[in-house]
């Protein structure tokens, strides 16, 4: 199995605070790779150290097979990265900016500013100046920065952060596409796991500046738990039920109105009917089976156990 990117016990501290503790990222040749995690976890020092933005306070990390160094110009080459919001000559044109970008990357080709323009589907803007350009405009237009020159490995910190459900869509699409049919290597990162549920092949969880978890999305998938969902604004006293009247010991409160029962042999309807009878209002109960964002949230202890 082949590695684009590895960390070994990765670490960062801030003026003796720690942002980043032993962290051993695995980034496999042809992925994407779904960084997770509440703000403020870790996920944008990482891809700083990856960038060489950051010195590491202790680890090593290894791209390409090589141990990254403050000499290691040529790894550069090969991966482009978009770390926060993508800056702009915002009085030059979209095609302008990618043929400055061109010159000072020694990149020669001109002719790919054309294609990288339709490859994000930016068209017909030729006389247009990035500074009228739409959020989800700019950021389409960075990740043609970012893939002009051809890179292996494409690092994008929140991509999709404040676009609208139609922007996440056209990104979503076109990250699937540099990978599928370009074979770009993707990391990316963020908080909106129904987006990277869909994309992502190996997700890797970071809370507290540790990555508590690295595991595929095959396996999340193979391994979904079914469980029976009630909402209710009497949790506290519903989990009393469920506990001293039907005997059921194996379920969480979420809050102060959800419950997840997981033992699932358990008619629905039997449970109903004994909550109901204890004065107990339901809102909904019904089937559920266990997603990527259930597994994230165990990971970083949301929800209270019973």
């Amino acid at each position: 199995m082949e590695y684009i990117v590895r960390t070994h016990d990765l670490c960062k501290a801030f003026n003796g605070d720690s942002a980043v503790s032993n962290v051993n990222l695995n980034i496999r040749k042809g992925e994407i790779y779904g960084l997770l995690g509440p703000n403020g976890a870790g996920k944008s020092t990482i891809m700083k150290l990856i960038l060489n933005l950051l010195k590491p306070t202790q680890g090593v990390i290894e791209i390409f097979n090589q141990t990254l160094t403050d000499t290691s110009y040529e790894l550069f080459k090969r991966m482009h990265a978009i770390i926060e919001y993508p800056i702009f000559y915002e009085k030059l044109t979209a095609k302008e900016n990618l043929d400055f970008h061109c010159e000072y990357m020694g990149y020669h080709n001109k002719k790919d500013i054309k294609t990288a323009l339709e490859l994000v589907n930016l068209k017909n803007i030729d006389n247009k100046a990035v500074k009228n350009f739409s959020l989800g405009m700019k950021q389409r237009l960075g990740i043609a920065r970012a893939v002009i020159t051809k890179p292996e490995l494409l690092i994008l910190d929140e991509p999709v952060n404040g676009l609208d459900p139609v922007g996440i869509i056209e990104i979503r699409d076109l990250l699937e596409k540099l990978n599928k049919e370009y074979g770009i290597t993707i990391l990316i990162s963020s908080h909106i796991l129904a987006e990277i549920e869909q994309i992502a092949d190996t997700i890797g969880v970071m809370n507290n500046g540790y990555l508590v978890d690295e595991v595929s999305m095959e396996f999340i998938r193979e391994n979904n738990a079914e469980y029976i969902e009630i909402e209710t604004s009497h949790a506290r006293q519903a989990a009393y039920i469920l506990d001293s009247k039907l005997k059921i010991n194996n379920f969480k409160v979420l809050d102060a109105k959800k419950i997840r029962i997981y033992e699932t042999d358990r008619p629905q309807n039997e449970i109903y009917k004994t909550l109901v009878s204890n004065d107990i209002p339901i809102q909904s109960i019904n089937t559920k089976t266990a997603s990527l964002e259930d597994h994230f949230l165990s990971l970083i202890g949301g929800g209270e156990n019973v």
